[in-house]
């Protein structure tokens, strides 16, 4: 095969893909590593895609930059509300009393459940539900069953939630039963991020607060690594999830004993 055609198969892989290693490649093509390197320069070069350790990803992907709220409520739809469905079936018939609701489309969509029915304890009592996302708060706000509690700070356009230390410093005060969490990537090495550092922050506090974390994320995000990471895999209890990891990453998750629900 000539160079041309390997790279131009490597594109179109990548496009679909939206990440390639470069080992794989090498295999696949039966060329050197260094010839891999090559072609991802020459094609990176020509602007059809990004460079990373170990391989390649799309142009659009970008360890810095991040889409808002109202573009990521479009994407994964089906695999999102699938997701956030386990995650309320997770809650509904436990006797957990203080919930933390971070930033983000799929913890929304768990809003909207929350929001849909009597959301009260067996007993009675309403849920405490803790949330510093303001989109989030809105949907709760009149929900029957709830104890809303809105946490104040700098409000970053981008996700509508609070960041910064004002933020975190309320979760350093509390020890809610569960935090439900959203990521913009997680993988084997890197752990969970984010691309915001002060939204990474308040993050990393309500991991430390809760006494059981639970990580809401699709697996477009697999093998993805954001600019922050804010939590390694021993601080994550379980992970809900719309296919099972595989690889390093499944490796990854089950050393660190973070149970895995697919939805």
């Amino acid at each position: 095969m000539f160079a041309e055609e390997r790279r131009a198969e490597i594109a179109k892989l990548v496009s679909s893909a939206r990440r390639v290693n470069g080992a794989d490649l090498a295999r696949r093509y039966d060329v050197t590593m260094e010839t891999v390197r090559r072609d991802l320069a020459a094609l990176e070069e020509a602007g059809k895609l990004r460079r990373v350790h170990g391989g390649a990803v799309t142009v659009e992907q970008s360890t810095s930059l991040e889409s808002s709220i109202a573009s990521r409520q479009g994407m994964n739809t089906p695999e999102k509300r699938r997701i956030a469905a386990k995650a309320y079936e997770y809650l509904r018939d436990s006797d957990v009393g203080s919930i933390v609701l971070d930033a983000g489309s799929t913890i929304e969509i768990l809003a909207d459940y929350i929001g849909s029915e009597n959301f009260s304890l067996k007993t009675g009592s309403d849920r405490i539900i803790i949330t510093h996302a303001l989109h989030i708060a809105v949907k709760l706000a009149e929900a029957e069953g709830v104890t809303l509690e809105l946490v104040g700070g700098q409000l970053r356009k981008m996700t509508w939630a609070a960041i910064g230390a004002r933020a975190a410093e309320y979760f350093a005060t509390v020890r809610p039963d569960i935090a439900f969490l959203g990521a913009n990537g997680i993988d084997a090495e890197f752990g969970v991020s984010t691309p915001g550092m002060n939204e990474a922050i308040v993050k990393t506090a309500i991991c430390k607060s809760a006494r059981r974390v639970v990580l809401l994320c699709d697996s477009a995000k697999f093998g993805q690594e954001s600019l922050v990471r804010f939590a390694d895999f021993e601080n994550i209890d379980t992970m809900i999830t719309d296919r099972a990891p595989d690889g390093a990453l499944a490796q990854a998750l089950e050393a660190a004993h973070v149970e895995v629900l697919i939805a």
